[in-house]
């Protein structure tokens, strides 16, 4: 007997189970996946705000839609005023000049004049008189804090490189009132101290030899020469030029002076070596580079290392005096600070 067929049934549906969505309408009959495109997205309406999406995955990905929009719209609106202005030509208005923290700065009163003759008699006049007259050559002892680690250590080797005629010794728990007048004593002209924190330098002494000032420094975002990219060789013994940026006050004038009298007044221009000195918004920015001439008119710069920033913290009359040192000037975050477009170099 032939068994009867039945018909199969079914298999049941788990309960939450969705079926699969059906290829949308726009896919024409015999499209690859290549040829697929995907929807569009519609622009935001006017009122739509991220932040109300409580989904966080859903959040972040119309966040990112978001900036994505607002990149397109800035493009496209940059590239029609490049068109409009390349139709009118001559005619066109000048580039407005954008509004930055730098070129809005409070004006300040003890900004410096090179034509004063106040200024001109004050550089006659003061502790580095000598060297920029070239009666005295510069030689720097630099040294460390007590038990230094070996990144401040390296550190200092590295300075000495940058700076000729600079001697690293290391501190075996000796003060500093009683290395200065031992530097005085062997025609030391500048002493640098290098302090540190948690075995990163974070600190910098400058005095001036025999009569001062000092100054005491903030230093952070130090990078020794294996940590920079595509640097160059190690620097070589010529004497580097000295470029120094955006000291404009009398107290930004004073540290500016007190950094070219670290180095001989006459650079040898053969070693390609320049140090630069950059002052922006109070921070001073130091690096090392050497010039290479690809051709007649093009020039480029190579970075050796190291490179650190310094932010001024105090400005102290005669030499290195933390108990009984008379002060110049003070950095006070909670008087000074008021302003962000207040600086005082």
């Amino acid at each position: 007997m032939e068994k009867t067929g039945g018909s199969r049934k079914k298999p049941l549906k788990r309960k939450g189970a969705t079926e699969e969505p059906q290829e949308a309408a726009f896919v024409k009959d015999g499209a690859t996946e290549s040829e697929v495109q995907p929807p569009k997205a519609s622009a935001f309406p006017p009122g739509f705000s991220i932040s109300e999406i409580k989904n966080k995955q859903r959040r972040h990905l119309m966040f990112t839609r978001w900036k994505q929009q607002q990149r397109k719209e800035k493009l496209a609106a940059k590239k029609k005023l490049k068109k409009e202005r390349e139709a009118l030509g001559d005619k066109a208005p000048p580039k407005p000049i954008p509004k930055t923290i730098d070129n809005q700065r409070v004006y300040d009163e003890t900004t410096v004049d090179p034509t004063d003759e106040e200024v001109a008699y004050d550089e006659a006049t003061d502790e580095f008189a000598s060297y920029f007259n070239r009666q005295t050559s510069p030689k720097i002892l630099i040294t460390t804090s007590d038990r230094p680690h070996g990144r401040t250590v390296r550190l200092c080797e590295q300075l000495s490189t940058v700076i000729p005629n600079s001697h690293v010794y290391y501190r075996r728990g000796l003060a500093l009132k009683k290395i200065i007048p031992q530097c005085i004593s062997r025609d030391f002209t500048d002493l640098i101290v290098i302090n540190e924190d948690r075995k990163t330098p974070n600190g910098l002494i400058l005095s001036h030899l025999p009569n001062g000032p000092t100054a005491h420094f903030k230093m952070s975002s130090v990078r020794l020469r294996k940590e920079i990219k595509r640097r160059g060789k190690d620097p070589t013994e010529h004497i580097p030029e000295i470029i120094l940026n955006n000291f404009t006050t009398r107290l930004g004038h004073s540290i500016g002076r007190m950094f070219a009298s670290l180095f001989p007044h006459n650079p040898q221009f053969t070693g390609r070596q320049v140090a630069t000195f950059h002052n922006q918004r109070d921070y001073i920015f130091f690096r090392f580079h050497r010039y290479i001439f690809k051709s007649e008119k093009k020039v480029g710069i190579q970075e050796l290392g190291p490179r650190f920033t310094l932010k001024l913290r105090s400005l102290q009359k005669g030499t290195f005096d933390s108990k009984y040192g008379e002060y110049e000037w003070v950095h006070k975050p909670r008087e000074m600070d008021t302003s962000r477009r207040k600086f005082h170099l």
